[in-house]
């Protein structure tokens, strides 16, 4: 076993060839990464993609391509489709209490001027 191979190369079993599409991005002390993403997408796929990429843009591919993969194994149906719905959900629940609070102080001031207002005649 050659230490020096990358996680995809250890996962898939083979020799990590110098200019291995993965070793950049599937580092060995992480196989859990190449893992989810070869459940989801397979190595070949994930081949095809990287290559097909700039170098320059590959690693960012690879990060999105872990993030869809794990969303993915965690919820099946949804993927991270489900985790934006949540968010969504909690910006519109949270921009609500806001509103809500903002109409709460506004009622506050206006019953504080005409507090003052009273005193004064």
């Amino acid at each position: 076993m050659n230490p020096k191979r990358c996680a995809a190369c250890r996962y898939l079993r083979r020799r990590c060839p110098k200019d291995c599409v993965f070793s950049p991005y599937f580092p060995p002390n992480n196989p859990e990464k190449f893992a989810c993403v070869h459940r989801i997408y397979g190595a070949g796929n994930v081949s095809k993609m990287l290559q097909q990429l700039p170098v320059q843009t590959r690693a960012e591919a690879v990060e999105s391509l872990c993030f869809e993969a794990t969303c993915r194994i965690e919820d099946p149906v949804y993927g991270c489709v489900g985790m934006i719905s949540l968010l969504q959900t909690q910006i519109q629940k949270t921009e609500s209490l806001l509103a809500r609070t903002q109409a709460e102080i506004t009622v506050a001031q206006i019953k504080h001027s005409q507090n003052q207002h009273s005193e004064f005649m």
